[in-house]
């Protein structure tokens, strides 16, 4: 590919927008050696209007219009944009020349200092957000998910501005005016800017000071999808210019681009735009298929709450008469605890803790984890900890322990790798918790789990189909089906014990909901 040419790349001036785009022409010299790449910053009526939301100006493009008449006459060769951003009628003379591999589409909380002691004294919280979507899940979500929720007051207030300009409100005095209790962000914005030690906006070293001491949430996708295309970034050129499309068809990731063709597609089924009031994000969960969640209002004011799943292998519908034991549905026995809260406490070393169940925190040992970030399997036990005072940062969204270990691994969380972890679980789950993407971690046995118990052997050897809900529950049970019975579980541990156990006829589903849904069409 011929560099002679220099390219022009228009961005906005913004922090985030400047680095993002430093970052892209970043990979395209390291696919083209030689290539020069100038920038160019534009700037937008949405970054001259700061003090309206999105929702209350007229028009679209808030951030593209200027940047889309650059490139169309010429003055740019390529733009950048947030994928977001960009509206589902684009001019005809463009072209999206390249989605690259997404950053985590997730949003991210982010509070004052002292948020805690604010909702332990009843307080209530103050939190920013101009986002209809944020402003339509939030609400639900945090009065679930906040320690002493239920004695709180939570309103959300209209903010917008620059990344940096919104922590810092965060840090506001007490009782001023701009002063916030917490603000929601893109996590990928964060990332990239936290990514940034080479440019004069120095992204890593504004966020390490910015976010010193704030605690936050990462709010998880079964509860609070994300605007469609959150994370990813739109590269465009001239649809005339060949050269340039050339070069821009190295950064192309496909899976990428056809998760945000789904998330888009939402859009035209529902209604989009700065009004919009629903999130839809799709996920590629290995070895289980594509998952699109859906969650909010549509244009027309109607739930649209829902999971689409696209499984990862060909899956025909069950035969009429077939059979399904749903291991989910099985009382089990009551968890016996194994170690107190005097018995875990000079165990508890390190400062991060991830539950992989609500109880495997014995009784009256919240208390242990004050001031240490706590991780949790899924937004279940993330709640019944929060009822408890404990301060949950994340979950791994009852997707299993290889995408937990993926999600706290983001560099701009600042948590420690594997060995700095001590993971509570039950009896039995230990070696699993000790190995792969998790090996080193300090792993714990606080409990003994029920799931272990003789299960019916009659209703198993008649059962055509099962689903186990545990490895505990699969180990107790496998004896009793037949050979040609259709194993499934959820992703995670269990399905990865399924695997080595040599089951065959195994499918993996996003959750025992779709399976449920799978089964019935035999009837």
């Amino acid at each position: 590919m011929s560099a002679a040419m220099p390219l022009r790349l228009g961005t906005r001036r913004s922090a985030l927008a400047w680095v993002q785009s430093s970052q892209v022409a970043q990979a395209l010299r390291d696919a083209h050696p030689g290539l020069q790449i100038e920038m160019v910053g534009i700037e937008t009526r949405g970054d001259r209007i700061q003090n309206v939301p999105l929702s209350g100006i007229e028009g679209k493009e808030f951030f593209t219009a200027e940047i889309d008449a650059a490139l169309i006459e010429g003055r740019v060769d390529l733009t950048v944009h947030s994928l977001k951003d960009l509206s589902l009628e684009r001019p005809a003379a463009l072209t999206l020349g390249a989605i690259p591999r997404r950053a985590n589409p997730r949003d991210i909380a982010i509070f004052a200092p002292d948020a805690l002691e604010r909702l332990q004294g009843g307080h209530g919280l103050r939190i920013g957000t101009a986002s209809p979507r944020r402003q339509q899940l939030l609400p639900a979500f945090l009065a679930r998910a906040l320690p002493y929720a239920p004695r709180n007051v939570i309103t959300l207030e209209p903010l917008r501005g620059n990344v940096d300009s919104r922590l810092r409100r965060l840090r506001e005095p007490r009782g001023s005016e701009r002063q916030l209790d917490g603000i929601v962000l893109a996590l990928a914005g964060l990332t990239r800017l936290y990514a940034d030690t080479t440019t004069e906006r120095q992204g890593r070293k504004l966020l390490t000071e910015l976010l010193q001491e704030l605690p936050l949430m990462v709010l998880p996708l079964t509860d609070n999808p994300a605007a469609p295309g959150q994370g990813a970034l739109a590269i465009e050129c001239r649809s005339s210019d060949a050269r340039t499309r050339a070069i821009l068809a190295t950064l192309e990731h496909a899976p990428t681009r056809a998760a945000i063709t789904a998330e888009r597609a939402v859009l035209g089924e529902y209604g989009g735009g700065c009004h919009q009031r629903f999130g839809a994000t799709q996920l590629e969960l290995p070895g289980v298929g594509n998952l699109l969640q859906i969650a909010g209002l549509s244009s027309a004011g109607v739930d649209i709450t829902q999971r689409r799943w696209s499984a990862a292998a060909l899956l025909p519908d069950p035969k009429a008469g077939a059979c399904g034991w749903d291991g989910s549905q099985i009382a089990s026995a009551a968890p016996q605890p194994v170690l107190g809260p005097a018995e875990l406490a000079p165990q508890l070393q390190g400062d991060a803790v991830f539950l992989a169940h609500s109880r495997a925190l014995p009784s009256g040992a919240a208390g242990l984890l004050a001031g240490k970030r706590v991780w949790t399997s899924g937004s279940a036990s993330w709640f019944r900890l929060a009822e408890q005072g404990v301060w949950v940062e994340g979950c791994a969204e009852g997707r299993g322990a290889e995408i937990a270990a993926a999600l706290v691994a983001e560099p701009v969380l600042r948590l420690p790798a594997a060995a700095g972890w001590t993971v509570l679980t039950h009896q039995g789950a230990e070696a699993g918790w000790s190995e792969a993407a998790w090996a080193g971690a300090r792993v714990i046995a606080t409990y003994q789990s029920g799931d272990g118990a003789s299960p019916d052997a009659q209703a198993l050897a008649a059962a055509t189909h099962v689903y186990w809900s545990s490895v505990s529950q699969f180990e107790a049970g496998r004896g009793y089906v037949a050979a040609t019975t259709h194993h499934a579980s959820g992703p995670g541990k269990t399905a990865e014990h399924l695997r080595r156990a040599g089951v065959a006829n195994f499918t993996p589903f996003p959750s025992v909901e779709e399976w449920q849904q799978w089964i019935a069409k035999a009837r």
